[in-house]
C-alpha cells in the first residue's frame, strides 16, 4: 500500500506534535523551527497504519507559510486536519481546508488535539463547530477524533482511522513518471539528492531524467523511501532520488523530474478556475496572482475567457499567462492567491497545459474543454487530436495534455479514426481537409495551366503546408497516388484522366516555335523566342514543356531548348566521329558540331548529364554505341 497524509491545521493546533506520537519522530528540523516552536517548512516521515505504511507530509499552520505548506499539500491522499479542543476553529483551519477542496483532496480524518485541556462539555462545544465548518464540504462525514499528545488518549483511534479511509482512496494506475521536488541538498560521496512525493508513474535506480522546467538532463544514481534503499520508487510515495550530472545549485523546489519525452514546461496554461466564496475577492482581466502547481509558485496574469469578472463564489474558464515556466498535465488541480495581501482567492483544475494564446472562446472550444475535462479517456484524446487540426499532435504528449493514463492512450487510438505519421497523431477530419486542399490545387492547376502535364510536387506540398504538419501532406500525398486519386508523370503531379488540350491557336503558336528553334544547336533562348512571337512567358513555358514531353524538344538548360531531331542529329555525329576516343577538349565538339561559343558549354553539360560524354581531369571520352539511327536521350 502507498499513499500520503498531509496535515492542515492553524499554527500552534499540535500538527506536529500528534506526528510525534503517532510516528514516534519530531519533523521539525530546522533551528529555527525548534527554537520558535513552531513549524516553518515541510516535515516528512512514516506513519504504519492497518492500510500499511504511508507516508507523512507534516505542513506549517502559521499563515505566513502557506506557501510552504501549499507545496506539501498538492499529491496527499488522506487530510489528517487537526483543529485544537481548546481553540476551535481558526483562520488558518478554514484557509487550508479551502486549500485541500481546491486540490480536490477528498478523504480526511480529523483530530480534536489537546483534549486534556478541556472538559466533556467544551469539548463537545468545539465538536458542533468543527460539524458546522465542515458540512457542504468533502469532509462533512470524516471521522472525528478527540485526541492528547501528551496523555496519548485517541493517539491509536487516529492511526487506525486514517488506515481505514486510506483504504477507500482510489489505486495509481501505471502512467508517466512525475515527482515534484520539495526539498535539495547534498549528501557527501553521493551529490544532489532531491525528495518528493511521486505524483505519478514508476522510477527505476540508472534511469535517465530531465528536470524541468529547466531541461537539465541527468541520471538516477540511487534511490530511498523512507530512508531505505530501493531498486525504484513508485506512485504515492515520499521519496529521495541522488542525481548524477547535476548540481545542487541548479534545482530547487518547484522543478519537476520526469522520465518520459512528452513532458514540457509551458508558460500559457488554460484552465477552469473558481473563486472562493467569503474572501471579499473577485478576478479581474489581466490581474496579477500567484499559481500553486505541485511544489511550484509563479506569478502570472488572468485572461477571462468567457466574462468580463469572476465574482466570489463563480467558476469560468481562463488562461493563465505565466512570468514564469512550469509543468502542469491535464486536470492538475493548481491553487491561486491573490498578488498583495498574499491570500488563497481560489483555484482550479488546467484543460490546455501547453495552450495557444487565447483571448476569447471561440467555435468549439467549450465542447472540447468539457471532454478534457470529462470521464472518458477516448472522448478526452479525440477532442485533443481534433484541437491539433492539420499540426496533429505528437503521440507522447496525449498522456500529459489529456491527463490520461498511457494505456488508456493507447486504447482511444485504437478505437478512433486517427492517422499516425511518424510520432504525430492526426483526426480523420484534418486528412480528409488536406486531401481535399491538395486535390483542389492539382485542379486548379488543371484548369489554369491546361497545356502542362500536371502540377509542380513541390507547389503542392507548400500549398498543403499551409494548413498541416509536412509529415501529413507527404504521407496524403503517398497515398493519393497509391490509391489512384493521382498520378505521378514526368514528375508531375495530375489527375489520372488529365492530359493536355491545346487548342488551334496554341497548335499554331507550336508550330512557330519549333520553326525558331529549328536552325541548329545555335537556337536562341526563350525569351528571344517569346519577344519575337509575341508569347507571354507563362504560355511560352507551358507551351515549350509540352513540347518537351511529346519529344519535339530537347532542353539543354532552364532557358535553351533544341529542336529534338537536330539535337539526335548533333549526337550521331559525335559518336561517329569521336566514339572511343578520351581526352577530347572542347574544340573538337566545337569543330563537328559547328556550334558557337555561347552554346558549345551548355550541350557539352548536356551530353555529360545523358551519357553521351564522361568527363573527366583529362577532358572527355565519347563511349562507342552501336545505334546509328537514335533520338536524343531523355532529359535528365
Amino acid at each position: 500500500m502507498r499513499g500520503i497524509v498531509g496535515t492542515a491545521g492553524h499554527i500552534d493546533h499540535g500538527k506536529t506534535a500528534l506526528i510525534g506520537a503517532l510516528t514516534g519522530e519530531h519533523t521539525d528540523r530546522l533551528p529555527e523551527e525548534k527554537e520558535r516552536g513552531i513549524s516553518i517548512d515541510l516535515g516528512f516521515t512514516k506513519l504504519e497504519t492497518p492500510a500499511g505504511t504511508l507516508g507523512v507530509v507534516d505542513v506549517p499552520g502559521h499563515e505566513d507559510f502557506i506557501r510552504n505548506m501549499l507545496a506539501g499539500a498538492t499529491g496527499i491522499d488522506v487530510l489528517l486536519l487537526v483543529v485544537a479542543a481548546d481553540e476551535g476553529v481558526m483562520p488558518q483551519t478554514r484557509e487550508h481546508v479551502a486549500i485541500a477542496g481546491l486540490l480536490e483532496v477528498d478523504q480526511a480524518v480529523v483530530a480534536l488535539t489537546k483534549a486534556d485541556l478541556v472538559d466533556d462539555d467544551w469539548l463537545g462545544l468545539v465538536r458542533e463547530d468543527v460539524a458546522d465548518f465542515l458540512a457542504g464540504t468533502a469532509f462533512a462525514d470524516a471521522p472525528v477524533i478527540a485526541t492528547s499528545a501528551t496523555t496519548g488518549a485517541g493517539v491509536e483511534a487516529v492511526r487506525q482511522a486514517i488506515g481505514e479511509v486510506f483504504a477507500e482512496t482510489r489505486g495509481r494506475p501505471a502512467d508517466l513518471f512525475r515527482l515534484p521536488v520539495d526539498r535539495t541538498f547534498t549528501v557527501r560521496g553521493t551529490g544532489t539528492v532531491v525528495t518528493g512525493t511521486v505524483w505519478s508513474g514508476r522510477l527505476r535506480e540508472g534511469a535517465a531524467v530531465r528536470l524541468l522546467p529547466g531541461g537539465r538532463e541527468a541520471r538516477v544514481r540511487g534511490l530511498q523511501v523512507h530512508g531505505e534503499d530501493v531498486d525504484a520508487i513508485e506512485a504515492g510515495q515520499r521519496a529521495a532520488i541522488a542525481l548524477a550530472g547535476v548540481d545542487r545549485a541548479e534545482v530547487a523546489r518547484g522543478e519537476t523530474v520526469v522520465g518520459d519525452a512528452g513532458w514540457a514546461a509551458s508558460s500559457r496554461l488554460t484552465a477552469s478556475l473558481r473563486v472562493l466564496a467569503g474572501r471579499g475577492w473577485r478576478i479581474e482581466p489581466w490581474q496579477r496572482v500567484r499559481v500553486h502547481l505541485g511544489t511550484a509558485e509563479v506569478m502570472a496574469r488572468t485572461v477571462l475567457l468567457e466574462d468580463d469578472a469572476l465574482e466570489p463564489g463563480e467558476q469560468g474558464l481562463v488562461q493563465l499567462r505565466l512570468e514564469t515556466p512550469l509543468v502542469a498535465r491535464g486536470r492538475d488541480r493548481f491553487v491561486v492567491r491573490s498578488y498583495s495581501p498574499v491570500t488563497t482567492i481560489g483555484g482550479g483544475v488546467v484543460i490546455e497545459p501547453a495552450a495557444p494564446k487565447r483571448a476569447r472562446l471561440e467555435t468549439g472550444d467549450l465542447e472540447r474543454f468539457m471532454a478534457l475535462l470529462g470521464d472518458d479517456p477516448t472522448a478526452a484524446v479525440a477532442a485533443r487530436v481534433r484541437a491539433g487540426g492539420g499540426d496533429g499532435v505528437a503521440g507522447d504528449r496525449l498522456p500529459v495534455d489529456t491527463g490520461a493514463p498511457p494505456d488508456a492512450v493507447a486504447d482511444a487510438l485504437v478505437a478512433l479514426e486517427v492517422v499516425r505519421v511518424g510520432d504525430r497523431v492526426f483526426g480523420a477530419e484534418a486528412v480528409a481537409a488536406l486531401r481535399q486542399r491538395v486535390l483542389g490545387a492539382v485542379d486548379a492547376h488543371h484548369r489554369e495551366r491546361p497545356l502542362q502535364p500536371g502540377a509542380d510536387p513541390e507547389a503542392v506540398r507548400r500549398t498543403g503546408a499551409e494548413v498541416a504538419h509536412e509529415a501529413l501532406v507527404d504521407a496524403a500525398l503517398e497515398g493519393l497516388v497509391r490509391d489512384g486519386v493521382l498520378a505521378m508523370r514526368r514528375g508531375r503531379l495530375a489527375r489520372p484522366g488529365f492530359a493536355p488540350s491545346p487548342t488551334a491557336e496554341d497548335t499554331e503558336a507550336r508550330d512557330a516555335i519549333r520553326a525558331r528553334l529549328a536552325n541548329g544547336l545555335d537556337a536562341p533562348r526563350l525569351d528571344e523566342v517569346g519577344a519575337e512571337l509575341g508569347l507571354d512567358p507563362q504560355r511560352l513555358d507551358d507551351l515549350v514543356r509540352l513540347m518537351e514531353a511529346e519529344g519535339d524538344l530537347v532542353r539543354v538548360e532552364h532557358d535553351y531548348y533544341v529542336d529534338a531531331d537536330i539535337m539526335a542529329d548533333a549526337i550521331r555525329r559525335v559518336r561517329t566521329e569521336l566514339g572511343g576516343r578520351a581526352g577530347l577538349s572542347p574544340g573538337e565538339f566545337r569543330d563537328i558540331l559547328g556550334i558557337s561559343r555561347r552554346h558549345l558549354i551548355p550541350v557539352l553539360e548536356y551530353f555529360d548529364r545523358t551519357g553521351v560524354t564522361v568527363r573527366s581531369g583529362e577532358g572527355r571520352t565519347v563511349p562507342e554505341q552501336g545505334s546509328t539511327d537514335e533520338r536524343a536521350p531523355a532529359r535528365s
